[in-house]
Parts: C-alpha cells; structure tokens; sequence
C-alpha cells in the first residue's frame, strides 16, 4: 500500500458516528486529555476556518467537529447550500491536522451532541455572542469552559461564493 492510500485511510478514520465517538471521548477524559468541541457547516473550507480550528485545538488535546448535515445546511443556509456534500467535508476536515475527530449531525443545532459527548471546552466564532452559544449552558454545568474567538476579517464561505458568480457572471 502506498503513502496516500496509508494517509487517506488515516484520516478517514476520524470520521465517526456519535456512539463511537462518545465511547472515545470517554476514554481520552479518562486518560486526562481536555476534549474541545466546536461545530458548523464549513462548507467551503477557508483561511478563516483553518484559524479557527487551530485556534480552538490549542485550548485542548482533543478537537472534535460536529459537522451539520447536507439537510440542516440547507436549512440554515438556503437552497444552493452546501456546495460540497456533507462526507466531502467531513474528508477535508479530517485531513487536518488539527481536527482530530469529525461527527456529522442532522439537526439544526449540536445541542443533542453536546450532551452526548459532554465536551470540556466549547468553541463557536466570534459571531456568536457566549449567550447565543447552543451548549453553552449545559457544559459550563458541568464545569466546563466557552469561547466565542474572534472572526478572520474577509474570510467567509458566502464571500467566496459572491466573488466567483461575480468574477464568472460579468464573462
């Protein structure tokens, strides 16, 4: 087998589904690791992502990414959304080094998720006011700690968009 299909299957593999993943979690906190949880669309993935990410896995030892369903992206984002299909996404996330787990969800919030896998740490961008934060209130109950970090100025998924139908669409 060759690197890339090695690297490939590595990364795959933290794709999981929420049962997995919340037997894992429970064994990494019982191994004392600091499980962080943030969650979105990342649909087309962008340097304000990747800041963000990095930024939230260096406030633990454990990333997990909820990721939203092709259905709950249409949903909260309108029809044309997402542009990439939910596994697609879950591959680029997972292919990151900071990411190291990746859950796709159906509902239109992680709250269920949250509750699930009873994160350390939860992490949204800083367009989320910590009072709008879904979880929030949950995991500071049970001791845990929310962050809303700060947005990378001219990084957004609606902007790329908007900048390739105009570039495409004056042709």
């Amino acid at each position: 087998m060759d690197k890339q299909v090695r690297a490939r299957e590595g990364y795959l593999n933290k794709i999981k589904s929420l049962e997995e993943l919340q037997a894992i979690v429970r064994d990494l906190r019982g191994h004392g690791k600091r499980v962080v949880f943030t969650n979105g669309c990342f649909d087309l993935l962008h340097r304000g992502h990747t800041r963000y990410l990095e930024q939230s896995k260096g406030l633990g030892d454990i990333l997990v990414v909820a990721l939203n369903s092709d259905a709950s992206v249409r949903a909260l984002k309108g029809e044309g959304r997402p542009i990439l299909p939910a596994e697609e996404r879950a591959e680029i996330l997972a292919a990151l080094a900071s990411v190291d787990y990746v859950v796709i969800f159906e509902e239109l919030d992680p709250g269920r998720v949250i509750a699930t896998l009873e994160p350390d740490v939860l992490v949204k961008g800083g367009d989320y006011a910590l009072e709008q934060i879904v979880g929030r209130e949950a995991v500071e109950a049970w001791g845990g700690q929310v962050y809303s970090l700060p947005l990378v100025e001219g990084s957004s998924t609606r902007g790329i968009i908007e900048h390739i139908l105009k570039r495409h669409l004056q042709k």
